[in-house]
């Protein structure tokens, strides 16, 4: 009699094919279930990227002298100051959106080479339009405001 219960034991130890396919399919169907109700709460999240804003404010006017002309990366935009006021000219180029360099002598374009003068006007290369200057206000505690989204005709400079 010995013997039968040993077999029923060594059965019940033993794991069957049957039941590691069984096992297995179970995980394999968790997994898939908890992966596709993740990814619908995932897929009901907006996904937004804010840019960078349109009006910024860059400091006084006195922090900018005559002759300056500071390239702003992150706005793509360049604050120029002269004998007529201050301006911001646009550092994308109008060919195909390339960010350009500011040189001495106006504006280059690492990209396809085109050239633009200090006012941002054509010099040469593939750009089919000047450089958008974009418009300068005084906000109430006195510094000086871009918005990026007004272009302003080229040569119009705000009085400081």
């Amino acid at each position: 009699m010995t013997v039968p219960t040993q077999r029923t034991q060594d059965r019940e130890s033993t794991v069957t094919r049957r039941r590691v396919l069984a096992l297995t399919s179970l995980f394999g169907l968790m997994g898939a279930s908890v992966l596709a109700g993740l990814s619908n709460l995932l897929f009901f999240k907006p996904r937004v990227t804010y840019g960078e804003p349109s009006r910024f404010r860059v400091g006084t006017p006195e922090s900018f002298p005559l002759g300056t002309r500071l390239p702003l990366a992150r706005q793509r935009v360049t604050v120029v100051r002269t004998e007529s006021g201050m301006a911001a000219i646009s550092n994308t180029c109008t060919h195909l959106g390339c960010v350009i360099a500011t040189t001495e002598a106006g504006f280059a374009c690492p990209c396809h080479g085109s050239r633009f003068d200090a006012d941002g006007v054509v010099l040469g290369g593939p750009a089919p339009r000047p450089l958008p200057w974009f418009k300068l206000e005084l906000s109430p505690n006195g510094e000086v405001e871009i918005d990026t989204s007004t272009p302003v005709p080229t040569g119009t400079y705000l009085q400081v």
